[in-house]
């Protein structure tokens, strides 16, 4: 399922099955928890062909879907609030202090 569609550039996410952490689809056709690793498509019919070869390597991965991202200095950033924090993490540092130990 395609989600998070505005923008012209868009990557790949998924959460691992293995403990839920969220990775990112990469260049060289596998899954990476840091979202610098991301290949970004440039266009829509970039995005419509990287989605299946994601999916096609998705055996540790729930559901891939498309997000939406903005270059900024050349750096993909999440369009979507949602996708931010997806990024980011938890959004309560005493949470996120004890949570680290599973990522």
């Amino acid at each position: 399922m395609a989600k998070n569609l505005r923008g012209t550039h868009q990557i790949v996410t998924a959460n691992r099955l293995s403990d839920g952490v969220v990775v990112f689809f990469t260049r060289s056709g596998d899954w990476s928890p840091d979202f610098n690793d991301a290949v970004v498509a440039d266009d829509p019919a970039a995005a419509e062909t990287l989605l299946p070869r994601a999916r096609g390597a998705a055996t540790a991965t729930v559901e891939p879907y498309l997000v939406a991202v903005e270059l900024v200095d050349g750096a993909p950033v999440p369009v979507s609030m949602r996708e931010r924090i997806r990024v980011g993490g938890l959004t309560f540092p005493v949470l996120a202090a004890g949570a680290s130990r599973y990522a």
